[in-house]
């Protein structure tokens, strides 16, 4: 096959998660619900970490940046999801179907190694106690949220050189209510079995070895805490917040290496796995870290309480 893509389809045909008015509906209901709370929750998180003084440790920082990619993240697919509810043939065009695959896979990609990045974070702030300030100092978090981004570029870039590549002269309906590389390498029309292995390589492999560091990392990170849990509530803070890390990883890697570290074939669950991944996932993030951070909960209501008292003044 030659460098030149041979693309006689000018749009894709979105399948949609269901043909049903009615579950259409609901689902509409649902999913607009989860990106309102998504979008203000995130954007708060964000304003408090911004102006409190007190949240000014590098593991703040870092939830923020992981905030503002969650944003980004849960707003590639959603809108056009919401709006492709009302409408009865869902459609795509290839370059909108190009640049959704590409910000889909940089945002989880930058993502990853964002958490990769906290999990270093939480090493330096268990292991190194009294190195962790001169360790994790703010030029050493840009430049490493810096690096999560190109990573993630990069292997985005490399998906996208992949896809444009491939002749693509007929079947233009794919079976998901987005475009990724898993469906869009299906209809191509020529062997494409060498860039799914690249692929398989490049996203299914990295989500596997990441993810299985990432685990092995917080299970030393753990069993250290745990033989020093008599050391009062630092040591249990810092034990929750190693399981609030850990939730995360898990919800994000799962579905990844469950869409991405096998042969791109169809199977039932591919939808359900995708919603998942791409609305539950930033709906949770949040959550999760709210939650069990009572810092951050008690700034966010202060923030909230300070905004209220100003308008009422």
């Amino acid at each position: 096959m030659g460098p030149v893509n041979d693309t006689s389809v000018t749009e894709f045909v979105l399948t949609g998660l269901s043909q049903t008015r009615e579950v259409q509906l609901v689902l509409f209901v649902i999913f607009l619900s989860f990106y309102l709370f998504i979008l203000p929750v995130n954007i708060l998180i964000i304003c408090t970490v911004r102006l409190d003084p007190h949240l000014s440790s590098p593991m703040y920082f870092l939830l923020a940046n992981l905030a503002f990619l969650d944003i980004w993240y849960s707003s590639i697919t959603a809108p056009k999801m919401l709006v492709d509810f009302f409408v009865e043939r869902k459609t795509i065009s290839f370059g909108g179907c190009i640049a959704q695959l590409f910000f889909l896979h940089f945002v989880g990609a930058s993502e990853m190694f964002l958490l990769t990045v906290m999990a270093f974070d939480r090493y330096a702030a268990i292991c190194r106690p009294l190195h962790y300030a001169t360790i994790m100092n703010r030029r050493l978090c840009c430049v490493l949220v810096a690096l999560s981004w190109t990573g993630g570029f990069v292997h985005s870039i490399i998906q996208v050189a992949l896809i444009v590549r491939l002749p693509f002269c007929g079947p233009n309906e794919l079976d998901n209510y987005f475009c990724d590389i898993t469906q869009v390498v299906r209809i191509a029309c020529a062997n494409t079995f060498r860039e799914e292995l690249v692929m398989i390589f490049s996203s299914g492999l990295i989500s596997v070895v990441c993810f299985v560091a990432l685990l092995m990392s917080y299970a030393f990170l753990l069993a250290m805490l745990k033989r020093h849990s008599s050391s009062g509530e630092s040591t249990s803070r810092a034990i929750s917040t190693c399981y609030s890390h850990i939730t995360i990883v898990v919800l994000m890697f799962g579905p990844s290496i469950y869409i991405y570290a096998r042969p791109f074939d169809s199977f039932s669950l591919d939808k359900v796995v995708s919603v998942f991944h791409t609305v539950i996932f930033p709906l949770l993030n949040p959550i999760i870290y709210t939650l069990r951070n009572k810092e951050i909960k008690a700034a966010m209501k202060k923030l909230v309480n300070r905004c209220i008292f100003c308008k009422e003044k």
